[in-house]
């Protein structure tokens, strides 16, 4: 699904009187569900793990949140939509993670913040945050890497 597509989504569900929206295709899960007055976004795709070869390394296909960086040891938590990033729930408040911080499969690493709609961006992966990518307040697009992690 192209991200006009799912704006448009988004839209049409925040106007109507529908409060939960699924879409299952052979390559991603998508759950849009309302609650109090905000459109919540779940995603999730399939991974699938290749045997090892002889000539070659263990592939793993990782879900689009995670992706194997330059550095073999660790792995990047993505962005899932265009947005604007925040480190924080809000300005008066400390940031969900900081480089150093132990995180839990699950944690909210930050929120995303589209068409008036904050949406909590939760890792996949347990580790340690090596790097956040992006600033506070900067506006990040799909798939763009936001943190490295060393698992």
């Amino acid at each position: 699904m192209k991200i006009d597509q799912l704006k448009q989504v988004l839209e049409m569900l925040d106007q109507s009187s529908v409060n939960e929206l699924s879409l299952e295709t052979d390559t991603y899960k998508l759950k849009l569900k309302k609650q109090n007055d905000s459109v919540v976004f779940s995603h999730q795709t399939p991974v699938a793990v290749t045997a090892p070869t002889q000539s070659a390394a263990p592939v793993t296909e990782l879900t689009p949140e995670e992706e194997v960086t330059p550095e073999a040891d660790t792995v990047t938590i993505n962005a899932l939509m265009v947005g604007t990033f925040y480190s924080r729930p809000t300005p008066d408040k400390p940031s969900f993670v900081k480089v150093g911080d132990q995180i839990e499969v699950g944690q909210v690493v930050c929120v995303l913040e589209a068409m008036k709609l904050f949406n909590n961006l939760n890792s996949e992966v347990a580790g340690t945050v090596v790097e956040i990518l992006v600033a506070d307040g900067d506006l990040v697009e799909f798939g763009q890497p936001l943190f490295r992690i060393r698992p």
